[in-house]
């Protein structure tokens, strides 16, 4: 039976769709994300310098930012500074949360390393390789939920296998594999109207584990959620990092979040241009507890050096 003329247009809106992403995994393309950068082509020459030694002991750096600035020309020619000299280690398989509150430049340090920004001074390493645009290396789940209303939960975590040309039953299988990881076995026919806040960022978080990402990045994922569905979510996060151990950094403006989930707090300044104020060490058994009595001192003493969201 011949095909109608809107579903002849639908499939060539999605192939249309499909491309950019593609074009946008494969860098490319570069977006501009933050107001008054510009869209297109834009090319960073390699940078070959390695990252300092680490210290004796450590473990082994993941990524390396090194003394790193970023500024926005906003309408009328205004130079807007975002963040500056920024030096910043992320280790092997750790859970590193950036903590800082709105218009602190933390979200422009994480599509830094994402490769969706190119910082005006400085670079970033991982694995002691530049980045100079995204790469499937680097899973990215945003505040937005990101998700393609007319795919399926399963279409959407395979998303970035179909791009990569994996073979569709191992994709399937790959999908349906994380697709019960974060809690949604029995969904993989819905689409994304059916789901509910958390379980829309849960396929978000599938999709970008489903592409084998040697880091993860999370831009305050959890901000558009209820208080509950927030606190389940941080559950959720701990106990898959556990049970996958990759290398994560995770942006938020929550001070009870960053305690729950990091290994390592990076404090930065509340006021533009951003910079890296202090860190701490979250050195407390999992699954932790927010009441536990080591976890609230050491909020006390965070919240008595910044002002955050509680």
């Amino acid at each position: 039976m011949p095909k109608s003329v809107s579903e002849e247009v639908n499939e060539q809106f999605e192939k249309a769709v499909d491309d950019h992403y593609n074009a946008i995994i494969k860098g490319e393309i570069q977006e501009g994300i933050e107001e008054g950068t510009a869209s297109g082509v834009l090319v960073q020459e390699p940078l070959n310098a390695p990252p300092p030694p680490r210290p004796a002991g450590a473990p082994p750096v993941k990524i390396h930012c090194e003394d790193i600035s970023k500024t926005f020309i906003q309408k009328g020619n205004q130079a807007v500074p975002v963040i500056r000299d920024i030096t910043l280690d992320v280790y092997e398989n750790e859970f590193l949360v950036v903590l800082g509150p709105g218009q602190s430049g933390k979200s422009t340090l994480l599509k830094i390393i994402a490769g969706l920004e190119i910082p005006d001074k400085g670079y970033v390493t991982l694995d002691g390789e530049p980045i100079t645009g995204p790469g499937p290396d680097r899973g990215i789940v945003f505040q937005s939920y990101m998700l393609f209303a007319w795919k399926n939960v399963r279409d959407n975590v395979e998303l970035g296998l179909k791009l990569r040309g994996v073979p569709a039953e191992e994709r399937h299988a790959i999908a349906d594999h994380y697709i019960k990881m974060v809690g949604l076995e029995g969904f993989e026919k819905h689409y994304p109207h059916q789901l509910s806040g958390g379980m829309k960022q849960r396929v978000g978080i599938a999709r970008a584990y489903a592409n084998s990402p040697k880091v993860m990045l999370l831009d305050e994922p959890f901000g558009q959620l209820d208080a509950q569905t927030r606190m389940y979510m941080q559950v959720e996060t701990a106990r898959i990092w556990e049970k996958e151990r990759r290398t994560v950094l995770f942006v938020t403006n929550n001070i009870d979040e960053a305690l729950f989930l990091g290994d390592r707090i990076v404090l930065m300044e509340g006021k533009l241009p951003g910079t890296l104020k202090t860190e701490y060490a979250v050195n407390l058994p999992r699954p932790r507890e927010h009441t536990s009595m080591e976890l609230l001192e050491l909020r006390e003493e965070i919240i008595s050096n910044t002002e955050l969201v509680l």
